[in-house]
């Protein structure tokens, strides 16, 4: 059986591009059954509806306070019964009301635990490293602590801004997501518990990856 996702996103929507081509294969062992946005009329909120898939958009700002804006996302997922949340390019904040409900997965844009953070390709090239990188990784209430997937370098070249190296991290971060996204669904070690108890993996030991180290409750560059 297929596995269900459900997809977050705040941008232009091409991680989700990516997800949505890899799951058109029937191979892939996964198909996304909504898309959610934290705002209107996004790229992401087109590409979805321009592929058939249901849409449904949260906006902090409709919400009394940051409980309540978990709540009903958590309530809207809910209702599409996912194996898998993905967050891709998703630029909110998630509670344990979201994360705690449904196993979740991310990117984070460097080779986690090194550069945490929102500004974590400039911070890479602050410290003047040799390498940075992609980090795939579970979701757990921290700011990128939860448990690491999957990891690939990426070199930083000495004429490297900040824009150039995020380009090339992105490059690779969609491949390595999607890859990742594909192992999970398939692997009967990874599997969601049955339907009607889907809840967070235990985030005290990686699926699979390479390193143990620990990985954030939304991705810093959107994409």
């Amino acid at each position: 059986m297929s596995a269900r996702l459900v997809v977050l996103a705040s941008g232009a929507g091409t991680t989700l591009q990516a997800v949505l081509d890899a799951t058109a294969d029937s191979e892939f062992g996964a198909t996304v059954v909504a898309v959610g946005t934290d705002r209107h009329d996004t790229g992401a909120e087109r590409r979805a509806r321009d592929s058939g898939i249901a849409v449904f958009t949260v906006r902090l700002e409709d919400h009394p306070d940051r409980e309540a804006f978990n709540a009903a996302t958590a309530e809207r997922i809910a209702g599409f019964e996912p194996d898998l949340l993905v967050l891709a390019g998703y630029m909110k904040i998630l509670s344990r009301r979201v994360i705690g409900r449904f196993r979740t997965i991310n990117t984070h844009p460097s080779l986690l635990p090194a550069f945490p953070g929102a500004s974590a390709v400039r911070d890479a090239l602050a410290a003047g490293v040799k390498v940075s990188g992609v980090t795939v990784h579970w979701v757990d209430e921290g700011v990128d602590t939860g448990p690491i997937i999957a990891q690939c370098p990426v070199p930083v070249g000495p004429d490297d801004t900040e824009q150039t190296l995020r380009a090339r991290i992105q490059g690779v971060e969609r491949g390595l997501f999607v890859a990742t996204i594909g192992e999970i669904v398939r692997s009967e070690s990874a599997q969601a518990v049955p339907a009607g108890h889907r809840r967070a993996p235990d985030l005290r030991a990686p699926v699979r990856g390479s390193g143990t180290g620990r990985g954030s409750a939304h991705v810093q560059e959107e994409s």
